[in-house]
């Protein structure tokens, strides 16, 4: 690799000339500095971003982990992130934990590995273990979408509990008395806060719990959407509505239902979750409840670089919770439906 002492070497120059021109232009006179530039060129020079931040003892670096990259929702709320964090002149670390607590682990030690400037999290580990863990290395993070137990950090998120409650009244207030949550894994808090709105609003409506039929999912995706609507048509009865617990299932149950030729929402209505782009654009636009992705990436970015540009004197954590919005469209427009 090309140093700083060869660019030096080339232009005839210090090191420290280099070095100024680097990162102080002003003190050094133009035609020294030009004669530096095109050392830089000519050798191809690119500054050691690992030296500069072992010297100013802190990275230019925040990272993300989020649980799927595969879903529109955390491309959205990255998007967010990472526009925080460029008017704040740093860049973004994109990973991906694939829902999977030791993949969260390792990509945690690796961030501590890199000495990142702080990381935001959606964490997979609802019991905290890894973030526990992760703590002792001094590094501030912040949570997005989800906190998890035992952790003391800044959170953004979004009321859970009242989106599952805003899509199964909206079912309820149609007529339906047979609803079928299809959540994912059991060990997400995001699922289980869903479908405790739910099971609120079933209750609100005089029903008992059992009204409400869950299904659940090893992963938040499309086939394993289609894999709970295979399961939905061999109910019997059939519910004559089915809510999501993400969008992406909500578009795999209906390309089930579609394909084995029940209509949307004549036969049964759909609700998914999140609003990502993909919803107003099914065969039939998906109801959804939607979360501000973009707008909890930027406020848990922000959080994180005021925590990070304090060096954490005087910082108090922040706890942000989001309102959800019921967002209608046809998938769950139909007559009353079925007692």
């Amino acid at each position: 690799m090309v140093g700083i002492k060869d660019v030096a070497r080339r232009a005839g120059v210090s090191v420290g000339t280099v070095s100024n021109v680097i990162n102080r232009p002003g003190t050094v006179a133009e035609a020294t500095r030009e004669r530096v530039q095109a050392a830089i060129e000519d050798l191809g020079y690119v500054r050691s971003e690992s030296a500069r931040q072992l010297r100013a003892g802190r990275s230019r670096i925040i990272a993300l982990l989020v649980l799927d990259m595969a879903n529109p929702f955390f491309v959205d709320l990255a998007t967010g992130a990472e526009r925080a964090a460029r008017e704040a002149d740093l860049g973004v670390m994109l990973c991906n934990s694939a829902q999977d607590p030791e993949e969260e682990a390792e990509y945690l030690g690796l961030f501590a590995e890199q000495r990142v400037r702080g990381v935001l999290v959606t964490p997979a580990d609802p019991e905290g273990h890894t973030l526990r863990a992760f703590a002792r290395h001094g590094i501030p993070y912040v949570f997005v979408d989800r906190t998890a137990a035992g952790t003391d950090a800044c959170s953004v998120s979004v009321d859970d509990v009242e989106g599952g409650a805003l899509a199964a009244r909206h079912l309820l207030d149609a007529g339906h008395r047979s609803i079928v949550y299809v959540g994912g894994p059991a060990h997400l808090p995001q699922i289980e806060d869903r479908r405790t709105g739910a099971l609120a609003a079933v209750a609100e409506a005089g029903l008992p719990p059992d009204a409400l039929v869950r299904i659940d999912t090893e992963r938040l995706d499309v086939a394993s959407g289609r894999d709970a609507g295979a399961r939905l048509l061999g109910m019997s009865p059939r519910p004559s509505a089915v809510f999501c617990a993400n969008d992406l299932l909500a578009l795999g149950v209906l390309q089930t239902l579609f394909a084995a030729g029940v209509s949307v929402p004549r036969d049964i209505a759909l609700v998914g979750y999140d609003d990502i782009e993909f919803a107003a654009a099914a065969a039939v636009p998906l109801t959804s409840v939607r979360q501000p992705a973009q707008r909890m990436g930027r406020l848990a970015a922000e959080l994180l670089i005021e925590e990070t540009n304090g060096a954490g004197e005087g910082h108090a954590h922040r706890h942000i919770v989001l309102r959800p919005e019921l967002v209608v469209r046809a998938s769950s427009l139909a007559p009353r439906g079925r007692p």
